[in-house]
């Protein structure tokens, strides 16, 4: 586990080995806003020369207000999509150690069914507004998981991202007060919208379709009709580039 706040991290762990009786349930303190203990924490791991079997990328933000971080990145851009993406670059050499079995799940959000793919990252135009932030930062994480899957296909790592469906959890209670009101009682638990991520971590990979988006244990469409969403091979090159020189991959 991967977590931010020590005391609920440390929390969450003794809950997990308690109801499950597995004592090999083990915790990471780490800001995935930050660069630099995103670089710490998967430096040490990759020392560790374990494999890596399942890479989650569950940590998600939506903050209505504009932060930067100490990298200079919007705080959105900079858990949704930056730290997503260093953290996968850097644990692909463990990934690989467990392959042909390996694969990341990225977990997005339907929201991103509006958003197109775009380069500006740090929401620079207009008057900020941190949902259709976070809408561009699930469609970014959709286009990533494609990019993965077509550069490191061969390394037999699977890369998937999937549509949780909106679950009640507290970053949703947090984030959207009256969208989580207004439905109360008809969301699902967060069981359940766990359900497509453990569905996909345990399915043999030549049942699964690496680069795809999955929604209730199904591929599910990237883009909705007339929605104007799709992009060209060379609009997201040019963005992964980008992207790789900001979190200063080699």
């Amino acid at each position: 586990m991967v977590c931010r706040n020590k005391e609920k991290g440390e929390k969450a762990l003794s809950e997990i080995k308690s109801k499950t009786g597995n004592l090999n349930v083990y915790l990471e303190i780490c800001d995935l806003s930050s660069l630099k203990e995103i670089k710490l924490f998967t430096s040490n791991f990759t020392l560790k020369n374990q494999p890596l079997h399942v890479l989650v990328n569950n940590a998600g933000l939506l903050e209505h207000t504009r932060q930067t971080t100490v990298d200079g990145f919007e705080l959105n851009f900079a858990v949704n999509v930056a730290g997503v993406y260093a953290v996968t670059e850097l644990l692909l050499p463990s990934l690989e150690q467990a392959a042909p079995d390996a694969r990341v799940i990225t977990v997005s959000s339907g929201g991103m069914y509006n958003a197109p793919l775009t380069s500006n990252f740090q929401f620079n135009e207009g008057r900020f507004d941190g949902t259709v932030q976070y809408a561009r930062n699930k469609r970014l994480q959709v286009a990533l998981t494609e990019k993965w899957a077509e550069l490191y296909g061969d390394r037999g790592i699977g890369f998937y991202s999937m549509h949780p469906g909106w679950a009640a959890t507290p970053g949703v209670a947090t984030s959207l007060p009256q969208f989580s009101n207004a439905l109360a009682g008809k969301l699902r638990t967060s069981e359940e919208g766990a359900d497509t991520v453990v569905w996909l971590a345990l399915q043999p990979k030549d049942k699964l379709q690496s680069g795809s988006f999955y929604f209730d244990r199904a591929e599910a469409p990237k883009h909705l009709p007339l929605a104007c969403t799709n992009y060209s091979v060379d609009q997201l090159n040019s963005i992964v580039g980008t992207l790789r020189s900001l979190c200063g991959i080699s």
